[in-house]
């Protein structure tokens, strides 16, 4: 946690330092930037976990849901596969958490492992920068009686999105480069050999 307060403030501090009208990323505020959103996702992955998890106490899943949805940019969707169907379904963040917190399973764990940046940020043309970070999720459903019903391995990448802010400390004009996740879009789902 203590490290995720340093790269923001590296992040405040490195962008206040430079010109306003910077629109650039230098190379060490891209080490804090793309940290940062590594650091993002690798939350994402303990929230998802703690929902998806039937011994979490209903009022701190909905809590919990809070601090996720604050990851992302409005309007972000998050894919759903299975082996048995192959279509995908999307859903808005917050309904999807929802619908992760009521599956029907005695116990789900929910473990994201192989997190890595598969496309470097690049600058769009309204001054924002996009990358790709992929992840691979093996969701496992077990049954009242601990047996294991489902199981599944599935490749998601997820879009990050960095753009400049300002905010105002000590009567200061400071700004800042935020970074939020966007879709995250469904790339492969397989059975777990």
């Amino acid at each position: 946690m203590k490290s995720k307060y340093l790269l923001i403030a590296v992040l405040f501090v490195s962008f206040s330092f430079g010109a306003m009208a910077q629109d650039e990323i230098s190379p060490d505020r891209k080490q804090a930037i793309d940290s940062l959103a590594l650091e993002k996702v690798r939350d994402l992955s303990k929230y998802i976990s703690l929902i998806g998890d039937k011994a979490t106490d209903f009022s701190e899943a909905n809590r919990v849901i809070d601090r996720a949805v604050e990851l992302f940019m409005e309007g972000s969707e998050m894919g759903v596969s299975s082996i048995y169907h192959p279509e995908i379904n999307y859903y808005p963040v917050r309904q999807y958490l929802q619908r992760l917190m009521r599956l029907n399973y005695n116990k789900v764990d929910i473990e994201w492992y192989k997190i890595q940046y598969v496309s470097d940020l690049e600058r769009q043309p309204d001054g924002k920068y996009v990358g790709v970070i992929t992840v691979f999720q093996k969701f496992s459903g077990y049954n009242k009686e601990g047996d294991l019903v489902y199981q599944d391995v599935t490749k998601k990448d997820i879009t990050v999105y960095v753009e400049r802010k300002e905010t105002q400390i000590g009567g200061r004009l400071i700004g800042f480069w935020d970074v939020m996740l966007g879709d995250i879009r469904v790339k492969e789902t397989e059975k777990q050999p």
